[in-house]
This record gives structure tokens, sequence and C-alpha cells, in this order.
């Protein structure tokens, strides 16, 4: 089953996430399909490719906890 979730990047007190599509027994930080966004929670920028995104959860994706909760906020 593929998820879209939320892959750590950036260095020690300073995070950034990259919204990854990853099969769900994968690490998110080294086997991710596809990078389709990314997130800033210091400066709460959140940028999502929508129209590939829905593409996957059509063809049977699913967006993480935590991915539904920012996508409810960022809507």
């Amino acid at each position: 089953m593929l998820k879209i979730r939320l892959s750590r990047a950036g260095r020690k007190h300073v995070p950034f996430y990259r919204i990854v599509l990853t099969e769900h027994t994968q690490s998110a930080k080294h086997g991710y399909i596809s990078v389709l966004g990314h997130y800033n929670p210091i400066t709460k920028e959140f940028v999502l490719d929508k129209e590939t995104a829905e593409k996957h959860v059509k063809n049977g994706a699913q967006y993480s906890d935590t991915l539904k909760k920012l996508l409810e906020r960022n809507a």
C-alpha cells in the first residue's frame, strides 16, 4: 500500500519536511518514490502538488494522519 507522508530533512533544531510518496513498509527518508511537496514548520510554508497527490489517492494511496491534519489546516 502506498502512503503519502512526511520525511524529515534539515538540520538540528531547524526542521524541514518533504511530502513523499512511499511504500508503507519502506523508510520515508530513503525509500520514497517521488516528492510531492514540502512543509516548513518554522515559517508555516506548505506546498503540495495537489493534482498529483489526488491522482495517487484515487489509485489507492493514503495520507498519513499528520498530513491529513496539515491538509485540513491549510485548505
